[in-house]
């Protein structure tokens, strides 16, 4: 495997600063800061983090959008051998408690406007709250608008010794403590990030150096190997989900490109920043992408800028590929929208659509060194056999992203990181595909999302798929309800698009009824139809579909 993996996260900042000092690093509401600077800020804040008495082997929780803060405390907390535990950063009170309590942080980066949900948490082992505002780096006559917009809104906060500003904190570092830096084994516990909580509680998945830099070099390797420095990569995926900590932040970083800071995710801002920043990659999940289509804004844009346009982090429908590539294609830009695959338990990304070879349905190849077999959902003790060619089964994997496990959970983590026959540790995904006769990878849905009803196996993402497809349907979410005579039968809940006529919802729904008899097996149709306006969404965009169970 190559060496590059085996160095740790900050000391590619290092290489990265020193081959490319004056590229701007980060640009942020046009606040440019170059590699120079940003390592010049990560190691005033790793010097800060030692003043507070954070330690090698500490864990620090951040708890922070997509601001220059998040990315210079990510480094630093790294720099010093401590370990950042990412968490979102609306999370509400109880949810910032679990994961600073199952971390054991000793130290917590909070947003100024969100630091009324620390007061009252009980973590027994937190000793300093630092608040950072999203205005700290911006150029005066922007923070000025900032400020009238929505600084002066935001509550002050009393500073004391157990919390402080942004600023205070970075004013106290003692540059005589560097010495006691002291960089981590690669592959010792970097970053604990959350599973995503779709189908259960959440998980901290425990990421090593040398997962996040191979999935870095990987991810620049298949997806975009012309990525150099100065190219601008849109970070609009949030630092506490490994698509937007591991393809954003960390790629950027190790091809010394720009990385353009989204604080929150807005289409029409996404847009503006297509047409003014000219990126050479946008990466996101598929809400955005149908997002940008429908934004007014994209019309007339001129993407020959791109070099690579990705989506992840769920299925991306046939339908919104297709009508994103012609918009590409009307746009000037020669690239195709390419789908990848993976999990939180691997960073993130571990397959990819190639460039030159589309499948429907397939979500790609894998990533050199990573290994896939589809092997019997029924085989959990082995024989881990792979099955043969297009048919369904279990995907696992193998190779250098996949996690070290779960945090505090040795029985999960028993669970699905198994050794097989060939003596190596293989992850297994719980997710239901196949692989075809060359090698490509097809995922069909979470095994645990497979519904029973009158004695045949039933998956709800292929239902979803179907109606997904009809041109009244922006999106769709199929459960199992409980019923007195059948047991258990499908209802589905279907968010129409804005220009659908819903004055009369009987009418649409015996029109839909119709479309899964022509396009649904008897057995696998909803039996029921709703047509709410939304559907609830987990933190990382998907939806939670346990929450209408």
């Amino acid at each position: 495997m190559s060496p590059d993996f085996n160095i740790t996260i900050p000391a590619v900042l290092r290489k990265a600063a020193k081959a490319n000092p004056g590229v701007t690093a980060i640009d942020y509401m046009n606040t440019k800061i170059s590699y120079r600077k940003l390592l010049e800020l990560v190691d005033k804040c790793a010097d800060s983090l030692l003043a507070i008495g954070v330690k090698p082997g500490s864990r620090v929780t951040i708890c922070l959008p997509n601001i220059p803060q998040s990315v210079i405390a990510f480094y630093a907390v790294l720099s010093i051998g401590a370990v950042a535990n990412m968490i979102h950063p609306l999370s509400a009170g109880p949810e910032i408690e679990f994961a600073v309590n199952v971390a054991k942080s000793n130290c917590l980066f909070v947003l100024d406007s969100f630091y009324d949900k620390t007061i009252g948490i009980n973590c027994p082992t937190l000793k300093t709250i630092i608040y950072s505002s999203a205005g700290d780096y911006l150029a005066p006559i922007t923070k000025f608008g900032f400020w009238l917009t929505q600084g002066r809104k935001i509550q002050k906060i009393g500073e004391k010794q157990c919390v402080m500003s942004w600023k205070t904190f970075m004013t106290g570092a003692d540059d005589t403590l560097s010495q006691e830096k002291s960089e981590s084994d690669p592959k010792h516990e970097a970053v604990i990030l959350y599973s995503g909580g779709t189908s259960g509680k959440q998980k901290g998945i425990q990421l090593s150096h040398y997962n996040i830099n191979a999935l870095a070099k990987l991810t620049i390797q298949h997806g975009c190997p012309t990525l150099s420095a100065g190219d601008k990569m849109l970070a609009i995926l949030p630092m506490f989900h490994g698509f937007g900590l591991g393809v954003c932040i960390h790629s950027s970083v190790y091809a010394g490109a720009t990385i353009v800071l989204v604080p929150r995710f807005n289409a029409d801002v996404c847009a503006k920043l297509i047409k003014k920043k000219k990126p050479a990659v946008i990466v996101g999940v598929p809400t955005l992408y149908e997002a940008l289509l429908r934004n007014n804004r994209m019309k007339n844009v001129d993407c020959s800028c791109l070099k690579g346009a990705f989506a992840g982090g769920d299925t991306l429908p046939y339908e919104i590929k297709t009508a994103f590539d012609k918009c590409l294609k009307e746009n000037n830009s020669s690239v195709l929208l390419r789908e990848g695959y993976g999990l939180t338990e691997c960073v993130t990304a571990s397959a990819l659509t190639p460039g030159d070879d589309y499948r429907k349905g397939s979500v790609g190849l894998p990533y050199e060194g990573i290994t896939y077999k589809i092997v019997a959902l029924d085989c959990e003790n082995g024989p881990y056999t792979p099955l043969p060619a297009m048919t369904d089964g279990e995907i696992v994997l193998k190779g250098p992203t996949v996690m070290l496990g779960y945090l505090n959970e040795p029985e999960e983590t028993a669970r699905v990181l198994r050794i097989h026959e060939d003596g190596d540790t293989w992850l297994h995904t719980g997710d239901l595909g196949y692989m075809d006769q060359d090698g490509f990878i097809y995922f069909k849905s979470r095994i645990k999302r497979m519904i029973k009803c009158r004695g045949y196996s039933i998956y709800p993402s292929q239902i979803e798929a179907v109606l997904n497809a009809h041109p009244k349907v922006s999106m769709s979410c199929v459960i199992g309800v409980e019923d007195s005579y059948e047991m258990t039968k499908l209802k589905a809940f279907i968010v129409l698009k804005e220009n659908v006529d819903k004055s009369d919802t009987n009418l649409l729904r015996e029109e839909f009824f119709q479309y899964c008899r022509e396009n649904i097996a008897k057995f696998s149709q909803p039996k029921i139809i709703e047509f709410p306006e939304s559907l609830p969404m987990t933190k990382v965009g998907k939806i939670a579909y346990t929450q209408l169970k």
